[in-house]
Order: C-alpha cells, then sequence, then structure tokens
C-alpha cells in the first residue's frame, strides 16, 4: 500500500517481517512494497544534479539530470528503511517506474553536489552482511549521523551506501551486479567500480540511487537512454562513453530474478522535479 495510508508497512515493520524470509522471498517483498508505492513521501521530490563535459573542439556540454536525494527506502518518512537489493530487482524497479540506475560519473556528481555528506559506516564482514539485520542496524546509524548533522529528509544526500551503477563492465560480465562508491569525507570512494558479486547478491552496505530517465542538455529536454547511446553526448554521462541499450539491459534483467516470480506488480508514478538553481 501506498505510503501514508493506514495499511502501509513501516520501515521497522518491514525489517521484522523480512527477517523471516528467504534472501529470494525477501527481493519479492521489497519489490511488492515498492511498486505499490511505498516509500517515503520525500522521495518522490527529485534534486537537480548538474554535469558538464568540454570536447577537445566543440561546445561545452552542460546537463542537469533529476534524481532521488537519499536511497531508496521502504515505509515514511517517519519510519523508513533505506533498503539494498540484487541487480534483478534494482532493475524491474527503475524500469516499471521510468528511472535508470547511475554511471559512476553521475554518482561523483551526485556526490560532489550534496547538500550533506554522511561519513561512511562500515560494519563487521561475514555472512550476516546479507541479513535483514544487518540492514536495520546500518540504517540506524545514518539515522543517528542525520541527526547529529541536523539533516531534513528530502535534502541531497550521499556517503551513506555504496551505489548499484551501470556500466559497459556488466555486457562484458553477464550474471553480475556492479557497485561504486561510498565516498569518504575526503571525497575518495571506499568502492572502486566492481562486478566482483554476481547479480543475485546484495549486502547492508548497498544502496539503489534512482535517476529520472529525462534530462536536461543544454537546455533542451533528453532521454538518458538516447544520450548514454550517443558518441558525443554520452561523456556528459559517462565516463565509459556511449552505454548502449540501456533501455533493454534494464527491461531485460528486470524480467530476470533469482527465484519464482511473485504475482503481478502495478507501479506508481507521482514524482515532482525541483528547479535547477
Amino acid at each position: 500500500m501506498r505510503a501514508g495510508t493506514a495499511e502501509a508497512t513501516t520501515g521497522s515493520r518491514f525489517a521484522l517481517e523480512a527477517g523471516k524470509l528467504e534472501p529470494r522471498q525477501r527481493e519479492q517483498a521489497i519489490l511488492r512494497e515498492i511498486l505499490a508505492g511505498n516509500i517515503p513521501g520525500f522521495l518522490r521530490t527529485l534534486a537537480p544534479v548538474p554535469l558538464s563535459y568540454q570536447p577537445p573542439q566543440g561546445k561545452l556540454l552542460r546537463a542537469t539530470i533529476f534524481v532521488m536525494p537519499e536511497y531508496l527506502a521502504i515505509g515514511s518518512d517517519q519510519d523508513y528503511l533505506r533498503i539494498p537489493m540484487n541487480l534483478y530487482t534494482a532493475a524491474a524497479v527503475a524500469g516499471k517506474l521510468g528511472f535508470v540506475l547511475p554511471t559512476r560519473k553521475m554518482v561523483n556528481a551526485i556526490y560532489a553536489h550534496s547538500a550533506f555528506h554522511f561519513s561512511p559506516e562500515p560494519m563487521t564482514p561475514g555472512p550476516e552482511m546479507r541479513s535483514t539485520e544487518y540492514y536495520r542496524i546500518h540504517n540506524q546509524k545514518i539515522e543517528d549521523q542525520a541527526r547529529t548533522l541536523g539533516i531534513q529528509p528530502g535534502a541531497l544526500v550521499s556517503g551513506d551506501k555504496k551505489d548499484v551503477v551501470m556500466t559497459n563492465l556488466l555486457a562484458l560480465n553477464p550474471g553480475r551486479i556492479a557497485i561504486y562508491g561510498w565516498h569518504k569525507l575526503d571525497g575518495k570512494p571506499i568502492q572502486p567500480l566492481s562486478t566482483v558479486h554476481g547479480a543475485c547478491y546484495a549486502d547492508y552496505s548497498h544502496g539503489i540511487r534512482l535517476v529520472s530517465a529525462s534530462m536536461l542538455v543544454n537546455g533542451e529536454t533528453k532521454s538518458v537512454y538516447d544520450v548514454l547511446q550517443d558518441p558525443e553526448l554520452s561523456k556528459v554521462l559517462s565516463d565509459e562513453g556511449p552505454i548502449p541499450d540501456v533501455r533493454e539491459s534494464l527491461a531485460r534483467l528486470g524480467a530476470s530474478s533469482c527465484g519464482p516470480e511473485g504475482p503481478p506488480l502495478q507501479p506508481f508514478t507521482v514524482f515532482a522535479q525541483r528547479k535547477p538553481r
């Protein structure tokens, strides 16, 4: 159910219920909650993030992407759980809701333009990293920092999670998930771009930052999919050059899963974009 209704599951309640599930069942539960609209209201107002690229010859490209101000979460503004998910679930969410996953260059730009930076909170490595209890504990650590820093929900923030990202490495390493980021306060990422884990992998340190599929390039509205395929324009969004067939890749990945599919799911569509400053 949509967040804010009497039937909606709070973040703490979801953590309790998901803790009883196997990983495959938990992924299905995550997908059901998010596509039913059960996310905090503040995530629905997207933040503008500027990027640029100067061709060796030619006009400076200036772009603006619109991103969720925080990592995807389940619950209400008062009680929410930042929720990691595997690549298949992340792709399904992004594709069904009209979003894309960020590139490494986008992640760096989001960090550079964030109003607040969290200090990363690594936890003891081990099998428990993938547990819902680790998700809950790490979420509480971030909440404690937010109170200390005086962060209000809706501010553009970063540094609290690694990003699941789009990269050409996914085509070279099928069946893998790509992660990057978790920047320290000095601006250096803890996690270099990596595809070491399988696509079904998720742990407490991962976050899903959704980026609108619509963007601005030199003031003109364009599709992120089209820009990423363009040999020149792609450089404003990607430090790898063109990333082709992103729409098709998200659709293909989103139609896959690590286990039996749940019942049919319906998306929601209420998002607004803050105007660039």
